[in-house]
């Protein structure tokens, strides 16, 4: 296609991104995409053959290369080879799909689970299968893309309430008809900002207004809860979520996506979600270590121990420092910058001190609210994560972020 020669919406789109692309190129403020070469141990990698300080990972146990799971991943492979015969309705399920969905099962305390090929798609595929036109899903304003597409994509009515404000999403609850169909959704870390939803209350609201209750834990796995199961066993209300969806690719370290839940809302996911009927099943080597993944957090309490000290440590630090990190209690650090141009400058000289860590700049979060969002693993050791925060501290005052 001819960009140069036309006039449209689409042209529009493409060269607001690829002005603003080349802009970052020419100031060396781009660091997205970046090829790392080398996986050391979940806290460092290497890129572009530099040792650096991993900051950017969702590896929040430090599971990456965990000798059991990589082992579970080769036996998968040679038992099964490297694919499957397509979509787990026909031809694609195998016996490990099946204990992988048990195991997630008895992780989260639900009768039953399925899994997809990414927790992008899990999001988008159950919400609008659960609902249609005469429905209506609330969700937080701050849910994950794929949450706020699953909605726009159901046909349901998509009403929205206050990030954590409880009041105004009793308010929007209070509005909708009687009898209508309505599903309440919202992650339990929120993947820009690290703070937990307010889920005491939305439990109660969900019950008060019969509700169906979906929660997001991509980021609350392996991070809430005495032993890493989430968000329930973090406030002691076990079996209080209706729909419980998780990843494979954050503290799991795989790739996918699950819901756990009723046996019956399993089987009518299995036959009614397009993303389950339409999708190739998972790799064998996926499906191997994200099942024995779930096993070595049980297993290895310690490291939810060392992610709490590391995460205290991180937001401490940082905050005596000067910077901002918002409402954040979680591994999910944001260092507020401020502008984008400031966040894209501290990513530059964090980036040429070796600590890998990325700005989130408008869109994706409201303008004058550009941060770096920064994660610590349990990987991390103490001496490596005030390294970082001396680099950064160093970089924001040179700026004039603090």
């Amino acid at each position: 296609m001819d960009f140069d020669n036309r006039e449209d919406i689409v042209v529009g789109r493409v060269k607001a991104i690829t002005d603003r692309l080349d802009g970052l190129y020419e100031a060396d403020l781009y660091f997205y995409n970046q090829p790392v070469t080398e996986l050391r141990g979940g806290a460092r990698v290497l890129v572009k053959g530099r040792d650096m300080g991993m900051y950017a990972s969702y590896s929040y146990l430090g599971l990456i290369g965990h000798p059991r799971i990589n082992k579970a991943a080769k036996d998968a492979v040679d038992r099964y080879g490297t694919g499957t015969h397509g979509v787990r309705m026909l031809a694609g399920s195998l016996d490990l799909h099946k204990e992988l969905e048990e195991t997630i099962a008895e992780f989260k305390g639900a009768e039953a689970a399925i899994t997809y090929t990414s927790g992008y798609v899990t999001n988008l595929t159950v919400v609008s299968s659960l609902l249609g036109r005469g429905g209506y899903v609330i969700s937080d304003k701050l849910n994950h893309a794929s949450i706020v597409d699953g909605c726009l994509m159901s046909g349901a009515k998509f009403l929205r309430f206050r990030h954590n404000d409880m009041e105004d999403l009793e308010s929007r609850l209070k509005n909708i008809p009687e009898g209508a169909t309505k599903l309440v959704v919202a992650d339990a870390v929120f993947s820009m900002d690290g703070d937990v939803i307010d889920f005491p209350k939305i439990v109660e609201l969900s019950k008060k207004y019969n509700c169906w209750l979906m929660i997001d834990e991509a980021h609350s796995v392996g991070v809430l809860g005495k032993t890493g199961r989430g968000i329930e066993e973090h406030f002691g209300m076990e079996g209080t979520i209706d729909i419980k969806m998780g990843t494979l690719s954050k503290t799991i370290p795989s790739v996918g996506g699950y819901i756990a839940g009723k046996k019956e809302l399993i089987e009518f996911l299995s036959h009614a979600s397009r993303a389950y009927i339409f999708s190739a099943a998972l790799p064998p080597a996926q499906a191997a270590a994200a099942n024995e993944a779930f096993k070595v957090i049980l297993d290895e309490p310690w490291r939810m121990e060392k992610l709490k000290a590391n995460t205290d440590q991180f937001i401490s630090g940082i905050q005596e420092r000067g910077f901002d990190t918002m409402e954040t209690s979680t591994a999910i650090v944001p260092v507020l910058c401020g502008d984008d141009e400031r966040a894209f400058a501290l990513t530059r000289a964090a980036q040429h001190h070796d600590v890998f860590v990325l700005p989130v700049v408008s869109p994706a979060v409201p303008p004058g609210l550009a941060r770096l969002r920064a994660t610590v693993t349990a990987a991390h050791e103490p001496d490596e994560i005030e390294y970082a925060m001396n680099v950064i501290e160093t970089a924001g005052k040179e700026i004039g972020i603090i």
